[in-house]
Protein backbone atom coordinates (compact mmCIF):
# COMPACT_ATOMS: atom_id res chain seq x y z
CA UNK A 1 0.00 0.00 0.00
CA UNK A 2 1.15 3.42 -0.52
CA UNK A 3 1.66 6.19 2.56
CA UNK A 4 1.63 9.27 1.90
CA UNK A 5 4.70 11.28 3.12
CA UNK A 6 3.21 13.60 5.94
CA UNK A 7 2.27 10.23 7.43
CA UNK A 8 6.10 8.60 7.60
CA UNK A 9 7.48 9.92 10.48
CA UNK A 10 4.07 9.01 12.51
CA UNK A 11 4.55 5.15 11.65
CA UNK A 12 7.99 5.15 12.45
CA UNK A 13 7.23 6.12 15.64
CA UNK A 14 4.27 3.55 16.22
CA UNK A 15 6.60 1.01 14.85
CA UNK A 16 9.63 2.35 17.07
CA UNK A 17 6.84 1.92 20.54
CA UNK A 18 6.62 -2.03 19.38
CA UNK A 19 9.12 -5.03 19.62
CA UNK A 20 10.81 -4.33 16.64
CA UNK A 21 14.37 -4.41 15.34
CA UNK A 22 15.08 -1.55 12.92
CA UNK A 23 17.34 -2.31 9.93
CA UNK A 24 18.77 -0.89 7.16
CA UNK A 25 17.40 -1.70 3.37
CA UNK A 26 18.55 0.20 0.40
CA UNK A 27 15.73 2.82 -0.75
CA UNK A 28 13.93 2.45 2.37
CA UNK A 29 12.74 5.56 5.08
CA UNK A 30 12.79 2.87 7.54
CA UNK A 31 12.36 -0.85 7.62
CA UNK A 32 11.56 -3.03 10.55
CA UNK A 33 11.59 -6.66 11.72
CA UNK A 34 9.20 -8.25 14.40
CA UNK A 35 5.80 -9.58 15.79
CA UNK A 36 6.28 -12.28 12.82
CA UNK A 37 6.55 -10.00 10.07
CA UNK A 38 9.29 -7.36 8.03
CA UNK A 39 7.54 -4.15 7.01
CA UNK A 40 9.48 -1.75 4.27
CA UNK A 41 8.70 1.67 3.62
CA UNK A 42 10.38 2.88 0.80
CA UNK A 43 11.27 6.70 -0.46
CA UNK A 44 8.51 6.32 -2.84
CA UNK A 45 6.22 5.54 -0.26
CA UNK A 46 5.06 1.66 -0.80
CA UNK A 47 5.03 -0.01 2.37
CA UNK A 48 5.40 -3.45 1.81
CA UNK A 49 4.44 -6.30 5.01
CA UNK A 50 5.65 -9.87 4.76
CA UNK A 51 3.72 -11.73 6.93
CA UNK A 52 1.49 -14.80 7.21
CA UNK A 53 -1.76 -11.54 8.12
CA UNK A 54 -0.41 -8.57 6.74
CA UNK A 55 -4.24 -6.68 7.21
CA UNK A 56 -4.12 -7.91 10.43
CA UNK A 57 -0.30 -6.88 11.69
CA UNK A 58 -1.24 -3.35 9.99
CA UNK A 59 -4.77 -3.68 12.10
CA UNK A 60 -2.34 -4.05 14.97
CA UNK A 61 0.66 -1.72 14.79
CA UNK A 62 -0.66 1.16 12.62
CA UNK A 63 -3.59 3.27 11.98
CA UNK A 64 -3.08 2.51 7.85
CA UNK A 65 -6.21 1.15 6.22
CA UNK A 66 -4.72 -2.26 5.75
CA UNK A 67 -7.32 -3.20 3.00
CA UNK A 68 -5.38 -1.43 0.53
CA UNK A 69 -2.41 -3.53 0.44
CA UNK A 70 -0.79 -2.64 -2.97
CA UNK A 71 0.56 -4.72 -5.84
CA UNK A 72 -1.35 -8.09 -4.97
CA UNK A 73 -0.47 -10.68 -6.94
CA UNK A 74 -3.30 -13.16 -8.05
CA UNK A 75 -1.91 -15.81 -5.57
CA UNK A 76 -2.05 -13.18 -3.12
CA UNK A 77 -5.11 -11.76 -3.87
CA UNK A 78 -7.08 -14.95 -3.68
CA UNK A 79 -5.02 -15.66 -0.27
CA UNK A 80 -6.14 -12.31 1.34
CA UNK A 81 -10.13 -13.37 0.04
CA UNK A 82 -9.43 -16.73 1.72
CA UNK A 83 -8.48 -14.91 5.17
CA UNK A 84 -11.94 -12.85 4.66
CA UNK A 85 -14.12 -16.10 4.69
CA UNK A 86 -16.08 -16.20 8.10
CA UNK A 87 -14.54 -18.89 10.41
CA UNK A 88 -17.13 -21.60 10.44
CA UNK A 89 -16.57 -22.52 13.83
CA UNK A 90 -20.12 -23.66 15.16
CA UNK A 91 -21.42 -23.53 19.02
CA UNK A 92 -21.14 -24.03 21.90
CA UNK A 93 -17.30 -22.01 21.42
CA UNK A 94 -15.81 -19.48 23.21
CA UNK A 95 -13.28 -16.97 21.43
CA UNK A 96 -10.93 -14.37 23.16
CA UNK A 97 -9.09 -11.08 22.15
CA UNK A 98 -7.46 -8.10 23.66
CA UNK A 99 -7.22 -4.17 23.61
CA UNK A 100 -4.77 -1.78 24.78
CA UNK A 101 -1.17 -3.57 23.78
CA UNK A 102 -0.07 -1.33 21.00
CA UNK A 103 -1.00 1.78 23.15
CA UNK A 104 1.40 3.41 25.36
CA UNK A 105 -1.03 5.32 28.16
CA UNK A 106 -3.78 2.50 29.62
CA UNK A 107 -4.33 -0.59 30.79
CA UNK A 108 -4.22 -4.15 28.78
CA UNK A 109 -7.40 -5.89 28.62
CA UNK A 110 -8.52 -9.68 27.45
CA UNK A 111 -11.52 -10.77 27.08
CA UNK A 112 -13.30 -14.02 26.34
CA UNK A 113 -17.16 -14.68 24.96
CA UNK A 114 -18.97 -18.03 25.24
CA UNK A 115 -22.24 -18.71 22.62
CA UNK A 116 -24.25 -20.98 23.43
CA UNK A 117 -25.59 -21.63 20.40
CA UNK A 118 -26.62 -21.67 16.85
CA UNK A 119 -28.88 -19.38 17.19
CA UNK A 120 -27.01 -16.82 19.69
CA UNK A 121 -24.69 -16.79 17.26
CA UNK A 122 -26.57 -15.32 14.37
CA UNK A 123 -28.36 -12.89 17.03
CA UNK A 124 -24.48 -11.48 17.34
CA UNK A 125 -24.18 -11.55 13.83
CA UNK A 126 -27.87 -9.71 13.00
CA UNK A 127 -26.66 -7.02 16.17
CA UNK A 128 -23.68 -5.86 13.93
CA UNK A 129 -20.70 -7.53 16.04
CA UNK A 130 -17.92 -7.20 14.31
CA UNK A 131 -14.27 -6.98 14.81
CA UNK A 132 -13.90 -3.42 17.80
CA UNK A 133 -10.82 -2.35 15.32
CA UNK A 134 -14.05 -1.38 12.43
CA UNK A 135 -15.89 0.54 15.03
CA UNK A 136 -15.39 3.85 16.21
CA UNK A 137 -14.92 4.75 20.33
CA UNK A 138 -18.74 5.52 20.44
CA UNK A 139 -19.95 2.83 19.20
CA UNK A 140 -17.43 0.52 20.89
CA UNK A 141 -18.53 1.97 23.86
CA UNK A 142 -22.39 1.57 23.77
CA UNK A 143 -22.33 -2.17 22.03
CA UNK A 144 -20.18 -3.24 24.73
CA UNK A 145 -22.17 -2.23 26.82
CA UNK A 146 -25.53 -4.11 25.30
CA UNK A 147 -22.99 -7.14 24.87
CA UNK A 148 -22.23 -7.35 28.51
CA UNK A 149 -26.10 -7.91 28.99
CA UNK A 150 -26.77 -10.32 26.27
CA UNK A 151 -23.51 -12.86 26.57
CA UNK A 152 -21.74 -14.79 29.21
CA UNK A 153 -18.33 -13.40 29.37
CA UNK A 154 -14.54 -13.04 31.39
CA UNK A 155 -12.41 -10.12 31.36
CA UNK A 156 -8.52 -9.39 32.66
CA UNK A 157 -7.65 -6.08 33.00
CA UNK A 158 -4.04 -4.60 34.12
CA UNK A 159 -3.84 -0.99 34.48
CA UNK A 160 -0.53 0.37 34.07
CA UNK A 161 0.90 -0.36 37.69
CA UNK A 162 0.29 -4.30 37.41
CA UNK A 163 1.08 -4.32 33.61
CA UNK A 164 4.27 -2.68 34.46
CA UNK A 165 5.49 -5.32 37.35
CA UNK A 166 3.52 -8.27 35.24
CA UNK A 167 5.40 -7.57 31.93
CA UNK A 168 8.56 -7.40 34.35
CA UNK A 169 8.07 -10.69 35.78
CA UNK A 170 7.20 -12.00 32.17
CA UNK A 171 10.41 -10.22 30.04
CA UNK A 172 8.16 -9.97 26.98
CA UNK A 173 4.50 -8.96 25.41
CA UNK A 174 3.45 -12.34 24.23
CA UNK A 175 4.06 -14.69 27.44
CA UNK A 176 2.21 -12.16 29.33
CA UNK A 177 -0.92 -12.15 26.64
CA UNK A 178 -0.98 -16.16 26.69
CA UNK A 179 -1.73 -16.25 30.18
CA UNK A 180 -4.47 -13.69 30.41
CA UNK A 181 -5.79 -15.18 27.32
CA UNK A 182 -5.42 -18.16 29.13
CA UNK A 183 -7.15 -16.76 32.33
CA UNK A 184 -10.16 -15.61 30.48
CA UNK A 185 -10.26 -19.15 28.38
CA UNK A 186 -10.41 -20.72 31.82
CA UNK A 187 -13.45 -19.05 33.15
CA UNK A 188 -15.66 -19.66 30.26
CA UNK A 189 -14.51 -23.35 28.21
CA UNK A 190 -15.60 -26.69 28.70
CA UNK A 191 -13.74 -29.22 27.94
CA UNK A 192 -13.75 -30.94 24.30
CA UNK A 193 -15.66 -27.87 23.43
CA UNK A 194 -13.37 -25.40 20.56
CA UNK A 195 -11.65 -21.92 21.78
CA UNK A 196 -10.98 -19.35 18.75
CA UNK A 197 -8.23 -16.85 19.20
CA UNK A 198 -6.12 -14.60 17.10
CA UNK A 199 -2.91 -15.84 16.04
CA UNK A 200 -0.38 -13.03 17.64
CA UNK A 201 2.60 -15.76 18.20
CA UNK A 202 3.66 -19.18 16.74
CA UNK A 203 5.83 -20.40 19.74
CA UNK A 204 3.13 -22.31 20.90
CA UNK A 205 2.52 -20.14 24.58
CA UNK A 206 -1.26 -19.97 23.79
CA UNK A 207 -1.62 -23.90 23.78
CA UNK A 208 0.53 -24.24 26.48
CA UNK A 209 -1.83 -21.90 28.70
CA UNK A 210 -5.18 -23.54 27.70
CA UNK A 211 -3.70 -26.88 28.00
CA UNK A 212 -4.88 -27.80 31.09
CA UNK A 213 -8.46 -26.55 30.20
CA UNK A 214 -8.73 -29.75 27.97
CA UNK A 215 -10.29 -27.30 24.82
CA UNK A 216 -9.86 -27.76 20.85
CA UNK A 217 -7.55 -24.18 20.48
CA UNK A 218 -7.88 -22.85 16.68
CA UNK A 219 -5.11 -20.28 16.51
CA UNK A 220 -5.71 -18.47 13.28
CA UNK A 221 -5.08 -14.94 11.98
CA UNK A 222 -7.45 -12.15 11.66
CA UNK A 223 -9.97 -14.22 14.28
CA UNK A 224 -12.20 -11.09 14.74
CA UNK A 225 -13.94 -12.97 11.89
CA UNK A 226 -15.70 -15.10 13.91
CA UNK A 227 -18.60 -13.23 15.68
CA UNK A 228 -17.61 -14.72 19.35
CA UNK A 229 -13.59 -12.97 19.10
CA UNK A 230 -15.70 -10.07 17.97
CA UNK A 231 -18.11 -9.96 20.76
CA UNK A 232 -14.53 -10.58 22.84
CA UNK A 233 -12.75 -7.88 21.03
CA UNK A 234 -15.69 -5.18 21.32
CA UNK A 235 -15.84 -5.94 25.40
CA UNK A 236 -11.99 -5.55 25.50
CA UNK A 237 -11.94 -2.37 23.61
CA UNK A 238 -14.57 -1.00 25.53
CA UNK A 239 -13.53 -2.02 28.67
CA UNK A 240 -9.69 -0.44 27.47
CA UNK A 241 -11.73 2.90 26.78
CA UNK A 242 -13.66 3.13 30.00
CA UNK A 243 -9.52 2.29 31.65
CA UNK A 244 -8.22 5.16 29.69
CA UNK A 245 -11.25 7.58 30.90
CA UNK A 246 -10.40 6.58 34.59
CA UNK A 247 -6.73 7.14 34.94
CA UNK A 248 -7.38 10.46 32.72
CA UNK A 249 -9.80 11.68 35.06
CA UNK A 250 -8.76 10.59 38.30
CA UNK A 251 -4.88 11.95 37.39
CA UNK A 252 -6.71 14.95 35.82
CA UNK A 253 -4.33 14.52 32.13
CA UNK A 254 -5.15 14.25 28.39
CA UNK A 255 -4.24 10.79 27.45
CA UNK A 256 -3.98 9.74 23.62
CA UNK A 257 -4.77 5.92 22.40
CA UNK A 258 -1.53 4.68 20.36
CA UNK A 259 2.32 5.29 20.69
CA UNK A 260 2.83 8.29 18.20
CA UNK A 261 3.57 12.04 18.75
CA UNK A 262 0.70 13.16 20.21
CA UNK A 263 1.30 10.09 22.76
CA UNK A 264 5.00 11.48 23.56
CA UNK A 265 3.78 15.59 23.60
CA UNK A 266 1.25 14.66 26.71
CA UNK A 267 3.62 12.35 28.15
CA UNK A 268 5.85 15.21 28.28
CA UNK A 269 3.39 17.65 29.25
CA UNK A 270 2.02 15.32 32.23
CA UNK A 271 5.53 15.21 33.09
CA UNK A 272 6.33 18.72 33.61
CA UNK A 273 2.99 18.57 35.43
CA UNK A 274 3.14 15.97 37.62
CA UNK A 275 6.55 15.00 37.85
CA UNK A 276 8.14 11.93 36.28
CA UNK A 277 6.89 9.13 39.19
CA UNK A 278 3.55 9.67 37.86
CA UNK A 279 3.99 7.95 34.47
CA UNK A 280 4.45 4.12 36.10
CA UNK A 281 0.35 4.84 36.75
CA UNK A 282 -0.55 6.14 33.38
CA UNK A 283 1.90 3.82 30.94
CA UNK A 284 3.29 1.09 29.81
CA UNK A 285 6.47 1.89 30.67
CA UNK A 286 8.72 -0.74 28.34
CA UNK A 287 7.28 1.04 25.48
CA UNK A 288 10.18 3.45 23.65
CA UNK A 289 8.03 6.39 24.50
CA UNK A 290 10.09 6.78 27.52
CA UNK A 291 13.13 7.94 27.02
CA UNK A 292 11.20 10.55 25.09
CA UNK A 293 11.04 11.83 28.59
CA UNK A 294 13.06 10.03 30.95
CA UNK A 295 16.37 11.62 31.03
CA UNK A 296 17.68 9.31 33.68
Amino acid sequence: MMVPGKDHAALRARFGAGPFEFRAVPHAVFSVKGDGAVATLYTSGKLVVQASDPRGFLARWSDLEAAALASKSPAAASEGAASDAPIDVGAPVSGSDEAGKGDYFGPLVVAAVRVESAAQLRELADAGVADSKTLTDARALRLGHALRERVEFALERLDPVEYNAEWEAAGSLNPLLAQLHGKVLAQLARRGEPVVVDQFEQRGLVARAVAPLGVKLIEVPRAERHVAVAAASIIARQEFLLGMQELAEHFEVTLHKGAGAPVDEAALRIVSDHGPAVMGRLAKLHFKNTSKWDRG
